[in-house]
C-alpha cells in the first residue's frame, strides 16, 4: 500500500495521509480551485477532496489497458485521461460523465504517447513518445491539426512543457521538448522554428520545469547539479511585441487536407513546405465501457450520503463534528455553490478603496492572512455597496478567513451565506446596530432571567453592550479556536435563530460574574475578553431556550429559514437603507474633493515657498556679489573712484526694483487673502442654502403628516359608521328574539286549547261510559257513600282554601303591581330628567307592557275558570253515575247519612251554579280568546315598528332600548 503525504507550507507540519494506491504514484494534478486533486499510478487513478482528504472517485481499468496520465485541464472542470493504447477521454469533473473521446492518430505517424502538455488556455494538447514526431490536438475541434517532426537525432521525447508568455493570453506558442539526448529544445508550434535549446551531450538534462511567468527555467542535470536559465538571456524571440491586430484571412484550398498535410518538419531556418503522404485515412478507436470501467462510489464517499437530520443527531450525541470532516460537513450544510466565474469577476475588480489602508486599522502579523482578508472584504464590498461602510465586517469575516485562508472562494461564500441567513435584518438600521435583533434578544432574556435583565437596567447596560459585541465578532473574542468551532458546528446545523439564542445563553450561563459587576468598564471588559465558561454548557442551554421559549417572542418566528447561495451568480443583497449608503458615499466623495482642494492649496503654498526660497538664494548670491565688489573696491579703490557714482546709481535702481518686488509680493498676498475670504463666504452661503433646503423638507414632512392625520380621522369616522350599523343589526336581532318569544307563547296557547278540547271530549265519553256501567256499580257505590261524603267535605274545604289562597295571591299581586308601578314611575321621572322626550316614549312602552300583563292575567283567570268548569262537569258526571236513582229511592236505610250527603251535594251544586252563572260559556270564551290573540299580535307588530324607528334615531345609546 502506497501513501500520499500532505504537508503544510506554512507550519511545515504533516497535515494528513491519503491511502488507496496499490502501486507507486507517478503523476499528481490539482484543480484550479485547489479543492480536488488527481493521483495516477500504473493501474488506477483516484480523485481526492483536499478539504476532507478523502477519496471521492476511483477509475478502475483492466490490466491489459494501462494508464499513461490523468490530469485536469487549466481553467476548466474537465479531466483528461490518457491510456497506453493511445485512447484519450475527456470527463466532466462534477458529474464524471464522459464528454468526448479524441480520434486515433493517423497510421502513418502512429506513436505510443508517453508525455503530454496543455497550453494555459486548455485549447491545445501536445503529445509525444518514442518517436521524433509531436502530435498537436485541438481540444475544441476534437481533432489532430498538426504533426511536428523533430530533428533526426531526436529518437524519443521524455518531457513536454509550454513556455508561458505575457502577450499570448494563455495560447502558448513555444513548446519545450526534452529528448533522450538530454537536450531541451524550444520550438514555435506555429512557425515550426527552433528558437533555442538548453543542455548538451556532455551535460544532459534529467528533468526540467518552467516558472509560472515564463522568465526562468530550472533544470536538474544528469550529474546532479541544478541549473537555472534566464529565458530573456537565451533568446530575443520571446520578447517580441505582440503581432498586429489586423490580419488577412486567406481562402482555403479546394482540395481537402489529408493526414500527410498535417506533418511539418522543424528547421532552424525557413519553414519548409508540407510533405505529401500516400494515405489520408485516419482510424478512430473507441474506448469500450467494459475496458475502461467507470468511476465507482467507494466507502469514502460522504457528500451523497449526508443527511441534515442525521448530522444533528450525531452532533447532539458527540457535541461537535470530527475535526477531519468538519470543513466538508460545513460546506455540505451551507450548500456552497462554488461559483468560480462569479467570484473571479469580483476578485478581478481589485482591492476596494475602502480597504486600501486595512493594515493600519487591523495590524496583522501574517502578510498572507492580511492579503486574504483584504481580498475577501473587497469581494464583499464589490458584491454589495453596504459592506464597504460596515465597520464590523473585518471582525465578522476574520475567523473564517483564518480558517479558509488557502481557499478564498470557499471563504467568501461561507461569509456571504452567514450574512444572508444568520445576519438577517442586521442592516435595516444601518449605520446603527440592529435594534430589532437586539430587542428580540432582550425579550428572550426578560422571559428567562428577569433578575439579570433588571441588573443590566439598574446599571444602565443596554443590549448594545451585552449582546452586540458578541454578535459583531460572532463570539471570536470570547471563545478559543476549539470552542468557536464547536459552537459553529451547532450554529450551522440549526435555524438562524440559534445564533441569537446563543447570546442569551451566554449571558444566562455567566449570570454569576455579571451580577457582581457594577461598573460599565467591567461589563465592556467581560464581553470583549475570554471568560472561564464551558461552551458545552452554553450549547446545552441554547437548546433548552430553543425548546422553552414561547412562540410570540421566539426569534424563529421573525427570521426566515436557511437559504443557500444561488448557483452560477450570487444573489443581489439590498436589505439595507440605500439612501444612507448613498449619502455616505456622497459625503466621502465630498471629503475627497475637499482633500483635493486642500492638496491643491498646499501645492500652491509650496510653490510660493519655493519662489521665496529662490528669492532668498538670489539675495544671498547678490550679497556675495556685493561682498566681492566691496573687496574689489578696497583693493582697487584708487582705480575705481570714478566708478563710485555709477555704482551708487546702480544701487538705487536695485533698491527701487527691490521695493517693487516687495510691493508685488504684498499685492499677491492680499489677493490670496481675498480669495480665501471669498471661498469661506461661498462655503457659508452653501451651508445656508443647505439649511434652507432642510427647513423646506421638514415643512413638507409636517404637511404630509397633517394629511395623514386627516385621513386617519376619516377612517375613524368610517369605523363609527360601521359600529352604528352593527348596533342597528344587534337591535334587529333583539326584536327577532322578542317576536320568537311571542310565537312560542302563541303556540303554547294553541296547545292548551287543544288539551281543553281533548278534556271536553273525554268528559262526553266518560258520561256515556258511566251510564253503561251504572247498574253494575250501584251496589258498590252504596257501600262507599260514607266515603263519598267525606271526600265531598274534603273537596269543599280544599276549594275554600284555594279561594282564600287566590284572594291572598291576588292581594300580593296587586301590592307587587303597585310597587312595580311606583318603581316604574320613579324610573320614568329619572329618565325624564335625563333624556327628556325620550322618557315619554318609554313610559308609553311601559304602559302597553302593563296592559299586556293585564291581558295575560285575564287569560290566566280564564284558564283557571275553564279548568274549574271542566272539573265541575267531570264531578257532576261522576256523581250522577254513582247516584242515578237518588230522587226515587226510599230513605229507610241510613237516612241520616243519606240526607247529610244530599244536603252537602246540594251545597256543592249551588256553589257550582253560582260560579257557572258568573263564567261565560266555552264557545264565548273561545271567541274572546281568538279576539285577544289577534289584538295582541297587532300590538306586537305596532310595538316592533316603533322600536325600529327609535333604534334608528338613537343608535348612539343602544343600551336604553332594553325593557
Amino acid at each position: 500500500m502506497f501513501h500520499l503525504c500532505i504537508l503544510s507550507t506554512v507550519t511545515k507540519e504533516l497535515v494528513s495521509w491519503m491511502r488507496g494506491h496499490e502501486s507507486s504514484v507517478f503523476s499528481i494534478s490539482v484543480h484550479a480551485s485547489g479543492r480536488y486533486a488527481i493521483t495516477t499510478s500504473s493501474d488506477t487513478a483516484q480523485l481526492w477532496d483536499l478539504d476532507t482528504f478523502q477519496r471521492k472517485r476511483k477509475l478502475n481499468i483492466l490490466q491489459s489497458v494501462g494508464i499513461q496520465k490523468v490530469f485536469f485541464l487549466p481553467l476548466s472542470n474537465t479531466i483528461l485521461s490518457c491510456f497506453k493504447d493511445n485512447s484519450i477521454f475527456a470527463w466532466e469533473c462534477d458529474t464524471l460523465s464522459c464528454r468526448y473521446q479524441l480520434p486515433a492518430p493517423p497510421e502513418s505517424s502512429s506513436i505510443l504517447y508517453k508525455v503530454f502538455a496543455v497550453t494555459r488556455d486548455g485549447r491545445i494538447l501536445a503529445a509525444g513518445g518514442k518517436s521524433n514526431h509531436l502530435h498537436l490536438w485541438c481540444l475544441e475541434a476534437k481533432q489532430l491539426f498538426r504533426i511536428i517532426q523533430m530533428p533526426a537525432r531526436v529518437r524519443a521525447i521524455r518531457h513536454l512543457e509550454f513556455l508561458p508568455d505575457s502577450f499570448d493570453a494563455g495560447s502558448n506558442q513555444v513548446l519545450g521538448v526534452l529528448s533522450q539526448d538530454g537536450i531541451m529544445r524550444f520550438v514555435n508550434i506555429q512557425t515550426c522554428k527552433l528558437l533555442f535549446e538548453i543542455g548538451s551531450l556532455d551535460e544532459g538534462i534529467s528533468s526540467s520545469v518552467i516558472s509560472p511567468h515564463g522568465r526562468y527555467i530550472a533544470s536538474i542535470m544528469e550529474n546532479g547539479s541544478l541549473n537555472i536559465y534566464s529565458v530573456q538571456a537565451l533568446t530575443q524571440e520571446i520578447n517580441k511585441p505582440p503581432p498586429p491586430l489586423v490580419k488577412v484571412i486567406e481562402d482555403l484550398p479546394k482540395s481537402k487536407l489529408n493526414s500527410g498535410d498535417l506533418k511539418m518538419k522543424v528547421t532552424s531556418g525557413r519553414v519548409q513546405r508540407p510533405a505529401r503522404s500516400r494515405e489520408n485515412r485516419i482510424q478512430t478507436r473507441i474506448l469500450k465501457k467494459d475496458l475502461t470501467g467507470s468511476f465507482e462510489n467507494k466507502e469514502n464517499e460522504l457528500s451523497d450520503g449526508l443527511n441534515k437530520k442525521r448530522l444533528q443527531i450525531l452532533l447532539k450525541g458527540y457535541g461537535e463534528y470530527p475535526m477531519k470532516y468538519r470543513m466538508f460537513i460545513w460546506r455540505s450544510l451551507l450548500q456552497l455553490p462554488e461559483n468560480h466565474t462569479a467570484f473571479n469577476s469580483l476578485e478581478d475588480k481589485g482591492v476596494h478603496v475602502a480597504f486600501l489602508n486595512l493594515q493600519k486599522k487591523y495590524p496583522i502579523k501574517s502578510r498572507k492572512l492580511l492579503r486574504v482578508l483584504q481580498r475577501t472584504l473587497s469581494a464583499l464590498a464589490h458584491w454589495s455597496a453596504i459592506f464597504s461602510d460596515t465597520p464590523y465586517l473585518p471582525l465578522l469575516a476574520f475567523p473564517f478567513v483564518k480558517l479558509f485562508q488557502n481557499n478564498q472562494l470557499i471563504c467568501f461564500e461561507v461569509v456571504a451565506t452567514l450574512i444572508i441567513n444568520w445576519c438577517q435584518h442586521w442592516f435595516e438600521y444601518f449605520p446603527n446596530p440592529p435594534i430589532n435583533i437586539l430587542s428580540m434578544i432582550e425579550n428572550v432574556l426578560a422571559f428567562h432571567d428577569k433578575e439579570l435583565l433588571q441588573h443590566f437596567i439598574d446599571h444602565d447596560i443596554t443590549s448594545q453592550l451585552y449582546a452586540w459585541p458578541l454578535l459583531e465578532t460572532i463570539f471570536s473574542e470570547v471563545l478559543t479556536r476549539e470552542e468557536w468551532l464547536k459552537l459553529f458546528d451547532n450554529v450551522f446545523s440549526n435555524h438562524p435563530s440559534f445564533l441569537l439564542m446563543t447570546v442569551v445563553a451566554y449571558n444566562i450561563c455567566s449570570r454569576a460574574p455579571l451580577l457582581n459587576c457594577s461598573l460599565k468598564d467591567d461589563f465592556e471588559y467581560f464581553f470583549h475578553h475570554r471568560n472561564n465558561l464551558d461552551i458545552s454548557v452554553v450549547i446545552k442551554e441554547v437548546y433548552r431556550l430553543m425548546d422553552t421559549t414561547p412562540t410570540d417572542i421566539h426569534p424563529d418566528s421573525m427570521l426566515h429559514v436557511f437559504v443557500a447561495l444561488t448557483k452560477g451568480q450570487y444573489p443581489v443583497f439590498n436589505q439595507y437603507p440605500k439612501f444612507i449608503v448613498d449619502y455616505q458615499t456622497q459625503e466621502r466623495e465630498r471629503i475627497r474633493n475637499d482633500e483635493l482642494d486642500y492638496l491643491r492649496e498646499r501645492q500652491m503654498v509650496e510653490d510660493m515657498q519655493a519662489e521665496v526660497d529662490q528669492q532668498r538664494v538670489e539675495d544671498e548670491a547678490w550679497y556675495q556679489k556685493q561682498e566681492l565688489l566691496r573687496k574689489a573696491e578696497e583693493t582697487r579703490r584708487e582705480l575705481l573712484l570714478q566708478e563710485e557714482e555709477k555704482m551708487v546709481q546702480q544701487r538705487q535702481r536695485l533698491a527701487s526694483v527691490k521695493r517693487e518686488l516687495k510691493v508685488k509680493e504684498m499685492h499677491l498676498q492680499d489677493a490670496t487673502r481675498r480669495r480665501f475670504l471669498k471661498l469661506q463666504q461661498d462655503q457659508r452661503e452653501m451651508e445656508l442654502r443647505r439649511l434652507d433646503d432642510e427647513l423646506e423638507r421638514k415643512v413638507h414632512m409636517r404637511d404630509r403628516e397633517i394629511a395623514t392625520t386627516a385621513k386617519d380621522l376619516e377612517m375613524r369616522h368610517l369605523e363609527l359608521e360601521s359600529q352604528k350599523r352593527l348596533y342597528e343589526k344587534n337591535l334587529i336581532r333583539n326584536q327577532e328574539a322578542v317576536a320568537k318569544e311571542m310565537r312560542e307563547d302563541t303556540d303554547a296557547y294553541r296547545r292548551k286549547v287543544d288539551l281543553e278540547e281533548h278534556m271536553f271530549h273525554k268528559l262526553i265519553e266518560t258520561g256515556q261510559t258511566q251510564n253503561q256501567k251504572t247498574h253494575k256499580l250501584i251496589e258498590e257505590n252504596l257501600a262507599k257513600a260514607e266515603q263519598a261524603c267525606l271526600n265531598a267535605d274534603w273537596r269543599i274545604q280544599a276549594l275554600h282554601k284555594q279561594r282564600c289562597d287566590d284572594l291572598q295571591r291576588s292581594e300580593c299581586y296587586q301590592e307587587v303591581a303597585r310597587l312595580l308601578r311606583e318603581n316604574r314611575r320613579k324610573e320614568t321621572e329619572v329618565l325624564n330628567s335625563m333624556m327628556g322626550e325620550e322618557a315619554k316614549k318609554w313610559q308609553e312602552a311601559e304602559e302597553k307592557d302593563f296592559h299586556l300583563k293585564s291581558e295575560k292575567k285575564a287569560s290566566a283567570l280564564s284558564d283557571a275558570s275553564r279548568k274549574w268548569f271542566l272539573q265541575k262537569e267531570i264531578n257532576d258526571a261522576l256523581e250522577h253515575a254513582e247516584h242515578p236513582c237518588t230522587k226515587g229511592v226510599p230513605r229507610y236505610q241510613n237516612g241520616q247519612v243519606v240526607s247529610t250527603c244530599l244536603s252537602r251535594t246540594s251545597q256543592l251544586n249551588d256553589i257550582s251554579e253560582a260560579d257557572s252563572s258568573t263564567c261565560p260559556s266555552f264557545s264565548q270564551r273561545r271567541i274572546q280568546w281568538d279576539t285577544t290573540e289577534r289584538d295582541l299580535m297587532e300590538r306586537v307588530r305596532n310595538l316592533r315598528q316603533r322600536l325600529t324607528v327609535q333604534a334608528r334615531n338613537r343608535c348612539q345609546t343602544p343600551h336604553l332600548l332594553v325593557t
